[in-house]
């Protein structure tokens, strides 16, 4: 019996689910097991526990067990990433070996005749196994051996530009690279920092908002200039030019999935610094409730993007999901009645019935030349992906003035410093008084992980002092198998919206500064601060506290 009967005959799918997941299957290639999962119709202990069954198979959790070095080392890297198993215990003759991918099992026949013992097989998590791996053997462990065995490129050997080609071109150094990207795809990063030190070449990701440790063994150090090359030719940038930075994209497939990598090469003091941003072009449109909007906050923002004209800004950091929000947005009004046009860097997202346009500053189409350009093709709506400079915002306030609503964003750190940024750019006050109609700030917070929730009682001299505790229970993560154990899988938004009003458009004439515009629209009740919206997120239950301090301010 198939895993995918098996799961119909427990009840954890459907017949219509399973034959939807073969469809999908046959797309992609994938295994049935992992489209269940990557569609979310089965979580992978289901999976696990029918592939045991399937299989008469034990299953281990690989979290709870020591294995000593002894064991590891009766298999090679090559071996254990290859055949996706690692030894974890030598008892009387026989091997255990733990393994994700029982359905090629005349492969472990090469186990046999490798070690000269006799091989039992049980099975773990796939996600366990390759944090395993991860730890013990390090991320693209068997490729960095074999280049070592190669030594192919090393920084003790510099090399003339051709020769950084052709080594950058080597099978072992592109499997490298691609392993270091598809393992942060898998993680869900959002971004990969490879970082030169004087000894050492630090590989991080972020997952979540938050860095962590790739786990690649040490020796990769000795092929930064392989990988950093690799990345530029993927880039189409210049191989030699190792003295001013940088910027490129790449795109790469995996499993039926496009991905769009903004490649960010800097130089620093001992090499060049990469990031890489990882936008997925296939991921689903998110809606605004969905993001962490609440009912009300929602109200008032759909009667903003419904206005027939006016400036709407998103503000925040880099990576706070400032594009995701105008998406959602542009989502919601976009009709067959209306024309929008959205000049991007990148475009992100493919939106139905919506032109977009990508900018080319090395052909003078930046977004100011973009925004003058598309004004001519009768948009109703205009997103520009982001305010630079004085001449995007005043061409912005006039496309606005003569009918458009115009959607942007802006790195401030609150919404009402939106206007007074506006003002330091040197738009007049007259016309940001009268153009801007709205101001979104947005963070985003780690969501805690459903699978491992549980409540507890803080206590007060914990909680910051502006937190309102009525004492009841609060929630957090303990830390599962679901969410690598942080606690969070996943993230939402903590918001705030500024309107301006007729006594706010008055201090903006003024030139009052940020803080008293905020205190007069607190005052008034329309406003709420970042800090406050996140903290009523940690009384509904869907982050914590921590996380709330970590991303706003007193």
């Amino acid at each position: 019996m198939g895993i995918g009967s098996i799961l119909v005959e427990r009840g954890v799918i459907t017949d219509e689910q399973l034959a939807q997941a073969i469809r999908e299957q046959n797309r992609t290639g994938e295994r049935l097991d992992h489209v269940l999962v990557r569609l979310g119709m089965v979580k992978s202990d289901e999976v696990l526990d029918a592939i045991g069954q399937q299989f008469a198979m034990p299953i281990v959790d690989l979290n709870t067990i020591d294995v000593e070095k002894d064991t590891l080392g009766l298999l090679p890297a090559k071996l254990v990433f290859k055949q996706r198993c690692v030894p974890i215990e030598r008892r009387n003759g026989t091997l255990r070996v733990a393994t994700c991918d029982p359905f090629e099992l005349t492969a472990f026949d090469e186990l046999r005749l490798l070690t000269g013992m006799a091989i039992e097989l049980v099975l773990a998590d796939e996600q366990d196994l390759r944090k395993f791996i991860r730890s013990h053997y390090g991320v693209a462990g068997d490729t960095l051996d074999a280049l070592s065995a190669d030594d192919v490129t090393s920084i003790d050997q510099p090399e003339a530009p051709s020769d950084e080609v052709e080594q950058a071109q080597e099978a072992s150094v592109i499997k490298l690279v691609n392993d270091l990207l598809f393992e942060a795809i898998r993680e869900r990063a959002t971004d990969v920092h490879i970082e030169p030190y004087e000894d050492t070449l630090s590989i991080r990701y972020r997952v979540d908002g938050v860095l962590m440790p790739a786990g690649v063994p040490p020796t990769v150090n000795r092929f930064r200039n392989a990988i950093i090359s690799r990345l530029k030719i993927m880039a189409n940038l210049n191989i030699a030019e190792k003295r001013k930075p940088q910027d490129g994209r790449i795109t790469i497939r995996r499993q039926g999935e496009e991905y769009d990598l903004r490649v960010s090469v800097i130089p620093m003091l001992f090499g060049e610094g990469v990031v890489l941003r990882i936008l997925n072009k296939s991921t689903v449109m998110f809606d605004l409730d969905e993001l962490g909007m609440d009912r009300d906050l929602l109200a008032r923002w759909d009667d903003l993007i419904a206005r027939p004209h006016g400036i709407l800004l998103v503000t925040g950091p880099t990576g706070s999901g400032k594009s995701t929000t105008l998406y959602a947005s542009l989502n919601r009004i976009v009709s067959d009645e209306v024309k929008a046009i959205t000049v991007e860097d990148p475009v992100e997202y493919h939106v139905e019935g919506v032109n977009q346009i990508q900018v080319h500053a090395q052909v003078g189409l930046n977004f100011s030349a973009g925004l003058r350009a598309i004004l001519r093709h009768d948009p109703d709506i205009i997103m520009i992906g982001e305010i630079r400079d004085k001449e995007t915002a005043e061409a912005a306030v006039q496309a606005s003035l003569t009918g458009h609503l115009v959607f942007s964003t802006l790195h401030t750190n609150d919404s009402a410093g939106a206007v007074t940024r506006l003002l330091d750019m040197g738009v007049e006050p007259f016309l940001v008084a009268s153009s801007v109609e709205g101001v979104m700030a947005q963070r985003l917070v780690r969501r805690i992980c459903p699978d491992c929730v549980s409540e507890y009682t803080p206590e007060a001299a914990d909680l910051p002092p502006d937190f309102k505790y009525d004492g009841g229970p609060l929630k957090r993560g303990t830390g599962c198998r679901e969410c690598r154990n942080t606690g969070y899988r996943g993230r939402l938004g903590i918001y705030e919206l500024f309107r301006m009003t007729d006594e706010t458009r008055e201090m903006v004439l003024e030139r009052t500064n940020a803080t008293r515009i905020a205190n007069a629209a607190i005052k008034a009740g329309d406003l709420t601060l970042l800090r406050h919206a996140g903290f009523e997120k940690v009384r509904q239950g869907r982050t914590t506290v921590a996380e709330v301090l970590r991303a706003s301010k007193a």
